[in-house]
């Protein structure tokens, strides 16, 4: 072999060894995890929150504000400065957020709080006498250089 296969041979090992890393496989699950609830947030906002606000807010929609900029374009529409889909957008933006906060602040209450008169939790326990004296020798050949 003149080397280059076994060149490219590491870097197939390389990766797969980067690929099968924890970090990247958590990454990988929490990807689709976040997508899937995504779905979730936006059937929240869409199915269960938007409904009664349009109806508090009277069907308010600002996507059809806008500007015409000139007669005709290069397609022949007019040409618009769209900011009422800004707007809309950004009104969106706000009450997904919220919704999101509010979700993450209920899901955070769920979790176990130590009653006021509940003991602490133990500390851990002390290092044996022989991890200590392995810590001595490692920081002595530290210290060597």
């Amino acid at each position: 072999m003149n080397g280059e296969g076994s060149g490219t041979m590491s870097i197939i090992q390389e990766f797969k060894a980067f690929a099968m890393r924890g970090n990247v496989m958590d990454m990988a699950v929490g990807i689709i995890i976040g997508a899937s609830f995504g779905k979730i947030v936006s059937s929240f906002v869409n199915d269960m929150l938007m409904p009664p606000l349009g109806l508090l807010l009277g069907n308010v929609d600002f996507s059809d504000l806008a500007v015409q900029l000139a007669e005709q374009g290069a397609d022949g529409k007019p040409v618009l400065w769209k900011y009422g889909a800004f707007l809309q957008s950004t009104v969106d933006f706000v009450i997904i957020a919220f919704a999101v906060f509010m979700l993450v602040k209920w899901m955070n209450s769920l979790t176990r709080k130590r009653e006021p008169g509940e003991p602490a939790p133990a500390p851990p326990p002390e290092p044996s006498a022989e991890e200590k004296l392995l810590s001595e020798i490692r920081d002595l050949l530290k210290a060597r250089g």
